[in-house]
């Protein structure tokens, strides 16, 4: 029974800030108590996300992502509002996330749990940092445009050299995000796989591998061919990669819960809802006036 709930914004979409005041106000009126915030961050909402029920996510993916993150450390699901453009994580939209709540309180329906991937950064003995993922893990070039040397090992096992311009290891989740743009394939988002996909790579395996779940994920970046490479997860850097340095990614201990209202197999249609209906669109924009074509000055 969903008692107290906390509603979320996105910090760089200011318009969802009266949503979140609106759904709060619904909320109350339904007998939950409500609390929310349009700007935050994780170390600010965590203790309130703890003593939650449930979390109502308002944006895209980008900020059902970083929701989902903090509330895994808590056992807490989230419900999405889509207010931003794909929304594959979100379940409801801005003109009926009141329904949404109608279904939602009356008990119509089901929690999904989705795997995550931790990631640790090490230079030496010294580790850099270690943050969870939903999505995915990317160790990718910085502001040269040249490629990496990346080595990588599974379960301690030499498997490969990428010369690339990044690796992308994701979860199921993350298969239809960057590793999806790249040519990675599509996975179930309940599967317990880990997805290692390259980013443009030269003379280099550039086949998308499927791990097991228990897998190890080790990445060295070579000093034989040096260049700046980065760290991110789920879209944020977190820090700048050295030669020499090594990314440890595994499965996580946490999982992420969404709140679900429509059936067990909505998944692809969902999918393809997002990716067929571009083609009409496209259509639509051809019959628009073409812009004026700006000239070199």
């Amino acid at each position: 029974m969903i008692k107290r709930a906390g509603i979320l914004g996105h910090p760089l979409r200011p318009d969802t800030g009266a949503v979140c005041s609106d759904v709060a106000h619904s909320l109350r009126a339904r007998g939950v108590e409500a609390w929310c915030e349009a700007v935050w961050d994780a170390a600010s909402i965590a203790a309130r996300v703890a003593d939650s029920d449930l979390i109502v996510a308002i944006g895209g993916d980008g900020a059902m992502l970083r929701a989902a993150r903090v509330c895994a450390r808590a056992g807490v699901p989230v419900l999405g509002i889509n207010a931003g453009h794909l929304g594959f994580l979100t379940e409801t939209s801005l003109a009926e996330w009141e329904t949404a709540l109608d279904g939602l309180l009356a008990g119509d329906y089901w929690t999904e749990e989705r795997m995550m991937i931790t990631a640790e950064a090490w230079r030496g003995e010294t580790r850099l940092c270690v943050e969870d993922a939903l999505n995915d893990v990317v160790v990718g070039r910085g502001l040269a445009a040249k490629a990496i040397l990346l080595e990588m090992y599974i379960d301690g096992g030499w498997t490969t050299d990428y010369n690339a311009d990044g690796l992308i290891i994701a979860t199921p989740t993350g298969s239809t995000a960057y590793a999806l743009a790249v040519g990675g394939p599509i996975l179930p988002p309940t599967l317990g796989n880990i997805l290692v996909v390259p980013v443009a790579p030269h003379l280099s395996l550039d086949r998308p591998l499927v791990l097991d779940e228990g897998a190890t994920v080790e990445i060295v970046v070579s000093d034989l061919l040096a260049s700046d490479a980065v760290l991110t997860v789920d879209g944020e850097t977190l820090t700048e990669l050295h030669s020499g340095d090594e990314i440890v990614v595994s499965a996580s201990k946490l999982t992420s819960r969404f709140i679900r209202l429509r059936d067990r197999n909505y998944f692809y249609r969902s999918l393809l809802d997002r990716m067929e209906p571009r083609l009409p669109a496209r259509a639509q924009q051809a019959r628009e006036p073409r812009r004026t074509v700006r000239k070199p000055s």
